[in-house]
C-alpha cells in the first residue's frame, strides 16, 4: 500500500495543529496530519475542570508515561501525563497561557539561533492571540484563531488573597504576565472561550478541516521516516497490523512533542549511531544531541488546611463533582467551567537573581499529589505549586527497543545541578512566606506541606524532601534542540541537520526551557516556522 501527499505532519498537536491549518492554505498542497490518538470528542476535554478527570492515569487522550528511576529524585519512577489526540497536551493541560520572559528568547538568539530574539517572536504571538481582557498594550493579538482570556472568576475567594499575600510579603504585582513585566502576583490568562478549553485543535484543526486538501489519520503509530539516501521521501505507519508507506513529496514534519519526536527519528536512523545501532537500527545520519538536552519544570508543593469551608474541596467529593458537572452541563457555570489553577506569580528566589527564576501556580486545594492520583483530598486547604524556571540540569532519552509501540526510556536527570535544589529550595521558603502573610490569618491552619516534621528552615532536611516529592509540571523541552553546536539537532527553521526535506516542529526544538507554561512558545514556534515553509516573509515589530 502507497500513499501520496505533500507534506506529511506526524503528530496533532500544540504545534502539528497549528501546520496543519498554515499549510493547507495553500490550496496547492497537499496535506496530511497523522495522529497516534483519537479525535478530541471526550466531554473531559472541552470542561476545564475536565483536566482532573484525564491527567492522572493513562488512557486514551493520556500517554501516561513514566520515568526511569534516578537517585536524584529518591529511585521513584515519575508520572510523566503527555496528550495524545488532536491537540495534544493542549487539550488535557491546565490551559494557562504564559510566554516566557522577553530575556527567554534572545538568549535563544544567542546559542546560534537568529531569528528567535523576543522582537522577533512578539509579532507571532500576537497573530496566533485572541484576546479577551485589558492587557499592556502593543503585547496582544485580537484577531489570531487562539482564543485567550484572563480570569474573572469570582467564586474563590481566596485568589485575590493569594495575589495580596504576594505583595504584603514584598512582592510585586502585574496586570499582565504577558507584557511589560513578567514579574509580581496576578491571575493568570488562560486558552478558553465561553465556557470550554480552547486547544490548538480547536484554534488551527477544527476550522481547516473542510478543505479538500488537509487530510487527516487518527489512531495510527507512525515507526519511521523512510529515506533515499539522506532525503526523506515518506513515513511507514502500522494499520491494523500491516505496514504502510506514505510517501511525502515536499517535507515530512515531526510534531510528536519533546518524548515522541527524538523517539521517531533515532528509530529512523538519525541519533547517535551507537545507540541506534544497539538496537539494530540502520543509521542514517550519526546526530548524537537526538534525545539528549531533555529539560523540564520539576515542582514541590506548599500547602495548608483551610479553616474555613472556602475552598475548591466543595466539588472535589463524589457529591460535589456530580454536582459541579451537572450545573456545567446545564448552564455552563461553576466549579467545572474553570481551570484548576487561576493565579500565579513569578518571582525571584533571591533578591540578588537579575529576572525571577521562579513559578508559583496557586490552587485553592489541598491536592493530596500534583497530579491528582492519590484521590480526593481529605479536608479543605490551598497550596502553592513551586518550580525553577530555568534549570541547569539535562536529562535524555533513549530507545527501549526498536518496536513503535514500547514507550521511550526516560531519565530527566532533575537536581543533578546543585544549583537547581538551591533555588528550589529557596522559591519554596518564599512561596511558604507568602502562606505566612496577614491576609492568611483567618484561613491558615496546619501546615500539610512540607510536613511539620520536616524543618523548613534546615538545608538538608528540606533538600531531602523536594528530592522524594518533586514532580514534573508537564513541560518536557529541548530533545531535538535547534542550533549549530555538537548537540543541536536542527537549524534555526526546524531543519533536521545532515539530511534534506525533513523537520522538527514542537517544544523538543526549544534549546532551553523558558520561564512559563510551555504550550504558547509551541504554538508561536509553529507560526513562525510555518511561515519559513510556505516561503513567506517573516513578520517584523
Amino acid at each position: 500500500m502507497e500513499e501520496n501527499y505533500d507534506y506529511i505532519i506526524v503528530g496533532a498537536g500544540s504545534a502539528g495543529c497549528v501546520l496543519a491549518n498554515k499549510l493547507s492554505e495553500n490550496k496547492e498542497n497537499t496535506v496530511l496530519s497523522i495522529e497516534a490518538g483519537g479525535k478530541d470528542t471526550n466531554l473531559f476535554i472541552h470542561m476545564p475542570s475536565g483536566y482532573s478527570q484525564i491527567v492522572p492515569k493513562s488512557n486514551k487522550q493520556n500517554y501516561g508515561f513514566e520515568t526511569e528511576p534516578e537517585e536524584n529524585t529518591g529511585g521513584r519512577k515519575l508520572y510523566w501525563p503527555r496528550g495524545r489526540g488532536w491537540g495534544g497536551s493542549s487539550s488535557i493541560n491546565a490551559m494557562i497561557y504564559t510566554r516566557g520572559h522577553s530575556s527567554d528568547y534572545d538568549h535563544w538568539r544567542q546559542l546560534g539561533n537568529p531569528g528567535w530574539s523576543y522582537d522577533d517572536v512578539l509579532p507571532y504571538f500576537k497573530r496566533a492571540e485572541n484576546y479577551e481582557g485589558d492587557g499592556d498594550e502593543g503585547f496582544h493579538g485580537k484577531n489570531g484563531p487562539l482564543n485567550v482570556k484572563k480570569s474573572t472568576r469570582d467564586d474563590d475567594i481566596l485568589l485575590d488573597k493569594f495575589v495580596e499575600a504576594g505583595s504584603q510579603a514584598g512582592f510585586p504585582l502585574t496586570n499582565d504576565f504577558n507584557g511589560k513585566q513578567q514579574e509580581g502576583f496576578s491571575r493568570y490568562e488562560h486558552t478558553i472561550k465561553g465556557s470550554k478549553r480552547f486547544s490548538s485543535a480547536r484554534a488551527y484543526l477544527h476550522p481547516a478541516l473542510n478543505r479538500k486538501n488537509l487530510y487527516t489519520k487518527t489512531n495510527i503509530t507512525v515507526d519511521k521516516v523512510i529515506f533515499e539516501n539522506k532525503k526523506a521521501i515518506g513515513i511507514e505507519y502500522l494499520h491494523k497490523g500491516k505496514r504502510v508507506f506514505c510517501r511525502g513529496n515536499k517535507e515530512i514534519i515531526l510534531s510528536s512533542g519533546a518524548v515522541n519526536s527524538p523517539q521517531i527519528l533515532m528509530r529512523s536512523g538519525i541519533g547517535d549511531s551507537e545507540e541506534i545501532k544497539n538496537h539494530g537500527i540502520k543509521v542514517v545520519h550519526d546526530l548524537k544531541g537526538v534525545g539528549k538536552n531533555l529539560q523540564d519544570h520539576c515542582a514541590v508543593v506548599s500547602q495548608f488546611q483551610c479553616t474555613q469551608p472556602v475552598t475548591l474541596h466543595r466539588s472535589a467529593t463524589f457529591l460535589g463533582t456530580m454536582w459541579a458537572g451537572l450545573k456545567y452541563l446545564v448552564t455552563g457555570t461553576g466549579d467545572a467551567a474553570n481551570p484548576p489553577c487561576v493565579g500565579g506569580a513569578f518571582i525571584k528566589s533571591n533578591p540578588e537573581k537579575e529576572i525571577p527564576d521562579i513559578q508559583i501556580h496557586y490552587v485553592s486545594i489541598a491536592m493530596q499529589d500534583v497530579h491528582g492520583r492519590a484521590g480526593v483530598p481529605q479536608e479543605h486547604g490551598f497550596s502553592n505549586l513551586v518550580y525553577l524556571c530555568r534549570p541547569q540540569s539535562r536529562g535524555h532519552i533513549k530507545l527501549k527497543s526498536s518496536n513503535p509501540k514500547d514507550d521511550p526510556l526516560m531519565f530527566p536527570n532533575y537536581f543533578s545541578a546543585e544549583q537547581d535544589l538551591i533555588d528550589t529550595r529557596n522559591g519554596l521558603r518564599e512561596a511558604h512566606r507568602v502562606f505566612m502573610q496577614p491576609v492568611f490569618d483567618d484561613y491558615r491552619g496546619e501546615q500539610l506541606k512540607p510536613s511539620t516534621d520536616i524543618d523548613i528552615n534546615n538545608d538538608n532536611e528540606l533538600d531531602n524532601w523536594i528530592r522524594e516529592t518533586g514532580e514534573t509540571l508537564y513541560h518536557p523541552v529541548g530533545t531535538c534542540k535547534m542550533g549549530i553546536d555538537d548537540l543541536s539537532v536542527t537549524n534555526e527553521h526546524g531543519q533536521v541537520h545532515g539530511v534534506e526535506s525533513l523537520r522538527v516542529v514542537d517544544a523538543s526544538l526549544m534549546p532551553s526551557l523558558i520561564a512559563g507554561n510551555t504550550n504558547a512558545p509551541t504554538i508561536m514556534m509553529a507560526e513562525k516556522i510555518s511561515d519559513h515553509i510556505n516561503g513567506k516573509a517573516f513578520l517584523t515589530s
